[in-house]
């Protein structure tokens, strides 16, 4: 049996980066994760805006994560065919499967990372034990439950899951390249819906290395005939529900593969569980509409490591009571709420066609087309195209008057 004061399940965004902080800290840890390297995987694609820059920085890694991404400091914010402005940004694009193996090279050396995968865990007040599929065994002060969507373990611990809303979106991602030319005009994109009968809130346009990636949102069943329709002519699809795009683009063709993922949005709920601590994924999700994920995601980890943990091992055991802190953090807590509303509100800005909807989508339309008339005077106020919500905005509060942010991204945390 091996002994160490934190085991970390799951090495993805999460799992690594608390693997990374907590060996920085001196503090003795283990990752499990049956990957050596990690796999590709579409989750992921980009981080932007100020507020979610700045909660990764809170890490202590970010600054040498970031320079492996591909940085744009201009988005296009475009609708009805129009250019609004071009706006300036914070985006570091990245896939997801890099972005994680370059967190991974973060980690010291003094972090026993054992490729495996977890098979059972037995919690108690004190110590914990974690059978593995290699047939080893870890005794752990604390368990670190980071495995994202994988639902084996909390089962078996009897942590209850409350689905809040099945299918809520459908992220697509795929390449996209100029037909007939080398480049496109813009160096990034988000270019918003026409019509909310489309059921298609945006999609974003930005560059990954010499390849212009592209992530479509949809709120549509995942059965719906519409996404078979896409995968067998994604293009003359994509340009029949977005007809005034390619006033933007330019014409374009859609290679290789489509990635499809659609979301659930579900709660976890791990109290009166001692021993064990959940984050990220593993606790609750997000819409990647929204591009709350990452912010979650760097929000329960840096809460954790930086204060809980150092707390939790200088004293005794390790009862529920004590790992409730973190799970009653104001900050985590504000991050959380903000994060589902940011969810909700989107979906109905992009789809509802109430008066008030309607009205909110037209005001930022005008808003946008403001700020792209100012910014050559030098009047510009900056509202980042994110509707209605993203990582430029710190506030949790669910109140419509918020709802103007960053550019969204695929940003689903793990």
């Amino acid at each position: 049996m091996r002994y160490t004061d934190i085991a970390i399940i799951g090495g993805g965004l999460s799992g690594s980066i608390a693997a990374a902080m907590l060996g920085r800290a001196g503090i003795s840890t283990v990752l499990i994760d049956p990957h050596e390297s990690y796999p590709p995987d579409f989750r992921v694609e980009k981080l932007s805006g100020h507020v979610q820059v700045e909660r990764f920085l809170k890490t202590g890694i970010a600054e040498s994560v970031l320079r492996r991404a591909t940085f744009a400091g201009e988005n296009w914010i475009a609708r009805f065919g129009r250019l609004l402005d071009k706006a300036p940004s914070r985006q570091f694009n990245i896939l997801y499967d890099s972005l994680v193996n370059a967190v991974r090279d973060e980690i010291p050396a003094t972090v026993e990372r054992i490729c495996a995968k977890a098979l059972a865990v037995e919690t108690s007040p004190e110590r914990q034990k974690i059978t593995l599929s290699n047939d080893e065994t870890i005794s752990a002060r604390l368990v670190v439950l980071a495995n994202g969507l994988n639902v084996g373990l909390r089962h078996q611990l009897g942590i209850a899951r409350k689905v809040v809303s099945a299918c809520h979106s459908i992220s697509i991602g795929f390449d996209m390249v100029p037909a007939g030319r080398n480049s496109f005009d813009f160096p990034a994109l988000t270019y918003f819906s026409e019509r909310p009968s489309d059921c298609i809130p945006y999609i974003t346009l930005f560059p990954i290395g010499t390849r212009m990636r592209a992530n479509l949102f949809v709120y549509r069943g995942f059965d719906d005939p519409w996404l078979r329709q896409l995968r067998r002519a994604p293009a003359e699809t994509l340009d029949a529900a977005l007809p005034r795009l390619k006033r933007i683009t330019g014409a374009f063709d859609i290679p290789g593969e489509l990635k499809v993922r659609p979301v659930d949005l579900y709660v976890n709920d791990p109290r009166g569980q001692p021993g064990i601590v959940l984050v990220g994924d593993a606790f609750s999700t997000s819409c990647p509409v929204a591009g709350t994920g990452c912010d979650k995601v760097f929000t329960d980890v840096e809460r954790l490591c930086n204060v809980y943990i150092p707390q939790w091992l200088s004293s005794d055991g390790m009862n529920a009571a004590k790992i409730a802190g973190f799970y009653a953090d104001p900050v985590k807590q504000a991050c959380d709420a903000w994060s589902a509303a940011k969810a909700f509100d989107f979906r109905s800005v992009s789809t509802a066609t109430s008066p008030y909807w309607t009205a909110q989508r037209w005001a930022r339309f005008i808003a946008w087309s403001a700020q792209g008339l100012l910014r050559p005077l030098g009047g510009a106020f900056d509202l980042e195209p994110n509707v209605l919500g993203h990582s430029s905005s710190s506030s949790s509060s669910s109140s419509r008057s918020s709802s103007s942010s960053s550019s969204p991204s695929l940003s689903s945390s793990a």
